[in-house]
């Protein structure tokens, strides 16, 4: 693909939703953070529904500490992996009350420092709450950059590297949501929806569906 069908793919992408943002629901950046942590291998929807209610008892750190563990699992329950995640949370916690004055530090390296930040869950953080030009591959953008012709490649680091290197600049900070968004709802996994796809005389996949 050339820089300029990627100039005008982005350049589609960005008329058609010029504010794109997470559809997970938070008012604070360690909001953020855990439901980030929550969502991995989860829907938006289930952790919005878990994090409503969670959120309005524990939204900080000392007093996510406070809730505890196992009445931390009690609210998140109806999510996949919510043991592990409950584990990961409350160690999170500790680690940003004992290192970083109970504030979500804004290096990668700090971010994935904590239990159950991954390299994935950080671009987010650093992205969405600090504004930086980060590339979150999830399992809908190791797709549809494959699929569209944006990226190649067998990693999820592979395809990040790619679409660092090749997304025009001005286009960085929001591509991100804009492919998961896309991934999401247009360019789904069984059956892409070709046929309402704003960019699809762009796209290289050569088996559009009509």
């Amino acid at each position: 693909m050339d820089d300029a069908t990627r100039q005008a793919i982005f350049a589609c992408l960005e008329a058609n939703n010029p504010h794109p943002t997470t559809e997970l629901i938070y008012h604070s950046t360690f909001e953020l953070l855990v439901a980030v942590i929550l969502s991995a291998q989860a829907t938006d929807i289930k952790v919005n529904q878990a994090t409503k209610i969670l959120f309005s008892i524990a939204n900080t750190p000392q007093a996510m500490l406070a809730l505890g563990e196992t009445k931390l699992k009690a609210y998140i329950k109806t999510i996949g992996l919510f043991n592990n995640k409950a584990k990961n949370i409350i160690q999170t916690c500790q680690l940003l009350i004992i290192n970083h004055n109970g504030q979500v530090p804004h290096t990668r390296e700090a971010l994935e420092a904590l239990p159950g930040v991954g390299r994935k869950t950080a671009n987010v953080i650093l992205n969405t709450a600090f504004d930086e030009p980060t590339i979150a591959v999830d399992t809908h953008i190791f797709r549809i950059a494959k699929r569209i012709g944006l990226a190649k490649g067998t990693t999820p680091l592979s395809i990040e590297t790619t679409l660092m290197q090749t997304i025009p600049k001005r286009f960085l900070k929001h591509a991100h949501h804009w492919l998961i968004l896309h991934g999401r709802y247009t360019c789904t996994a069984r059956k892409p929806h070709c046929a309402t796809c704003i960019i699809r005389k762009w796209c290289e996949y050569p088996d559009k569906t009509e």
